[in-house]
């Protein structure tokens, strides 16, 4: 049963580009009715940049207690929040508002996320590993970051475009602490740097719609290697089905999904409301995802 919605709820939402297929306002929503808190997660599709500045002006005078940020609007977000955490700065993108006093302060779940993830679902830890990161966007810093929390030996960063592979490395190595960073394009030793790691990550697009494939071929997958995709849609992505084929062990985006949101909303909660109960967010994830049209 959905909350009643009244004088006194607080508000929490999405903003994206587009939003028809999010699983997040099922996601929250579930935890604020476990929860018992009077809050509502809405969807707040955003069409461009100079929307965005409008909406989050207003965020700051409504009732909301914070925004989760997805594509295209994590990097932009850094330049709108009057203070940004340590993690995002370093990730370069903003994926978590947390509105406290008018002021929007930002922060960046997604590599916690993701080393939740890789840990509950596959038992993978990445200390002392080896691992390739597909990408160099957003969604590759937040991955970068949580690898160097998690002290893995070495990242090598795999960009079309090697440019801004090297970039997000040199704004990361200097608070790499143990890891060892690299930065190579999608050639040339960049078949040697994938099939050599512990763990892969897709931190592209690549993967979203049917026609994409795989951002790798097959033979760069190893068997007993994580191969672990951020996108949560479709399920199985080309990636992942050619890892179950080689004998790697895939892992989806949906558990990094529900546990970055399950890290925002403590966030915003700040010991308030509890802590979000992970196991009926990942019910409601699954619950969305089923109401998919078949073959999403």
């Amino acid at each position: 049963m959905t909350p009643a919605i009244s004088g006194t709820t607080k508000l929490a939402g999405v903003v994206g580009w587009p939003l028809e297929h999010t699983l997040s306002p099922a996601i929250h929503n579930a935890a604020y009715e476990a929860l018992d808190v009077d809050w509502a997660y809405l969807p707040l599709p955003v069409g461009d940049e100079t929307a965005l500045i409008r909406v989050m002006s207003a965020v700051k005078v409504l009732p909301f207690v914070g925004l989760s940020v997805t594509m295209p609007y994590k990097e932009t977000m850094l330049g709108l929040c009057d203070e940004v955490a340590a993690l995002a700065e370093m990730a370069g993108a903003v994926n978590t508002v947390h509105v406290a006093d008018g002021r929007l302060i930002g922060y960046n779940t997604d590599g916690r996320g993701l080393l939740e993830s890789l840990s509950e679902e596959v038992g993978f830890e990445p200390q002392g590993k080896r691992a390739a990161i597909l990408g160099a966007g957003g969604a590759a810093g937040a991955a970068l970051v949580g690898l160097v929390l998690g002290e893995a030996s070495s990242v090598t960063v795999v960009n079309r475009t090697l440019d801004r592979a090297q970039h997000l490395v040199e704004r990361v190595s200097p608070r790499a602490r143990g890891t060892e960073l690299a930065a190579i394009a999608l050639d040339g030793d960049a078949e040697a740097a994938v099939a050599e790691a512990d763990l892969i990550v897709n931190a592209t697009p690549v993967g979203m719609r049917p026609e994409d494939g795989s951002p790798v071929p097959a033979s760069w997958l190893k068997p007993g290697r994580v191969v672990a995709d951020m996108l949560y849609r479709p399920a199985e992505t080309e990636l992942l089905r050619l890892a179950r084929e080689v004998g790697a062990i895939p892992l989806g985006g949906l558990g990094m999904l529900v546990a970055q949101g399950a890290i925002a909303l403590d966030i915003w909660g700040g010991g308030s409301t509890g802590k979000a109960p992970r196991d009926v967010m990942r019910r409601a994830a699954e619950d969305a995802t089923r109401a998919w049209p078949s073959g999403a």
